[in-house]
């Protein structure tokens, strides 16, 4: 026991090291990138750093694979060159026995990152997606689906407009039955419009049979309602902005994904993508655990043997090709050429049965 905890100490210490060097490689490289996407804006370097901070946990979390291969290739050539490897096995250890506090912390910040970072992400990268719009444009926009509907939020110059309708033609890119309440800004509703349908052209809605309220203190907006049969408002938001939001599953924590599946099915939307990705996310500690045994396969050998760059070489290779073939894996199953089930855990069932092979063939068993 004392043996398997001081093995999770160093696996620990190894996975913080290294994702904390790509942490501060990665912000770098995005601050630089963000004031070359700010040149010439109203944009201070602290509202930056902000934009950079919110994308840093999305940034760790696709790169979470690559971080655990390199920490268990950096915890097993440091024990090997230490020939603790060595004295571990002559005590009547194991190469696999060594490996289960290895697993079981990589098997722990695989259920940490589906639970709790891949909330912290999505939260991080909305908010980091706003105020990036804010600052290029300096109005906001956001998209949601619940069982009422499909809910719209506009910004611009003069303040904020939520759009609620009760369905969305994918194809047309039409709402229907669609109503506009617009906000003044830091203020109330100041005009509401209901329209049997609303379509997005170039930088404006076309509302067709539209009915227009003034909301003002002391008037009656009923009785001054308007009837157009044709209306545009203008609008910030675009066609393919929708349709992204709507097929992206990234933007949805894993605890609202299953309700916000069965939403999107009862408003007539396709679900493959976010069912790919649910079971794709539920796969991702056992994926975790197979990158940690792929490392170990080609580490878990005395450093005097030689070779230790060209297996480090490797390691790192075939965890990037099993890292493809999962992803590969996951756009087969959201085009509908495989089943959901085996898009999500093919690729991580096949990487552990691979690395379980390997190992066994170095340890002879």
């Amino acid at each position: 026991m004392i043996l398997h905890l001081y093995f999770a100490r160093r696996f620990l210490f190894s996975f913080f090291a290294v994702s904390g060097g790509f942490l501060a490689l990665l912000m770098l490289v995005d601050v630089i990138e963000q004031l070359r996407r700010f040149e010439g804006l109203d944009v201070t370097f602290s509202q930056i750093m902000q934009i950079v901070v919110l994308n840093a946990p999305g940034a760790i979390s696709e790169i979470l694979p690559l971080i655990m291969i390199l920490s268990t290739i950096a915890l097993f050539v440091a024990l090997a060159r230490s020939s603790e490897l060595v004295v571990t096995r002559a005590a009547g250890r194991s190469g696999l026995n060594t490996l289960l506090a290895p697993i079981t912390i990589a098997a722990l910040i695989g259920i940490f990152a589906v639970t709790t970072l891949n909330p912290i992400v999505v939260a991080t990268s909305a908010k980091s997606e706003r105020l990036t719009e804010f600052y290029r444009t300096g109005d906001t926009s956001a998209l949601s689906i619940s069982e009422e509907g499909l809910w719209l939020r506009q910004g611009g110059p003069r303040g904020q407009t939520v759009i609620h309708a009760e369905r969305y033609s994918a194809e047309g890119g039409i709402l229907y039955n669609v109503t506009f309440l617009a906000y003044e800004n830091e203020g109330g509703p100041v005009r509401r419009i209901e329209a049997g349908s609303a379509r997005l052209i170039d930088g404006a809605w076309s509302l067709r049979v539209a009915k227009v309220w003034t909301l003002r203190a002391g008037t009656n907006p009923e009785a001054t309602a308007e009837i157009h049969e044709t209306l545009q408002l203008p609008s910030t938001l675009t066609q393919e902005r929708i349709r992204e939001t709507l097929s992206n599953p990234n933007g949805i924590s894993i605890w609202e994904l299953g309700n916000t599946i069965n939403q999107l099915q009862q408003a007539g939307f396709s679900t493959k993508r976010h069912q790919v990705w649910l079971q794709s996310e539920l796969a991702r500690p056992l994926f975790l655990m197979a990158m940690v045994l792929v490392a170990a396969a080609f580490t878990m050998r005395h450093s005097r043997s030689g070779g230790t760059g060209t297996a480090v070489l490797v390691a790192v290779l075939l965890g990037f090709a099993l890292y493809f073939m999962r992803n590969f894996a996951q756009v087969l199953g959201e085009n509908g050429q495989l089943p959901i089930l085996l898009a999500g855990w093919a690729a991580p069932v096949a990487a552990l049965l691979l690395a379980f092979g390997l190992l066994l063939h170095t340890e002879d068993g």
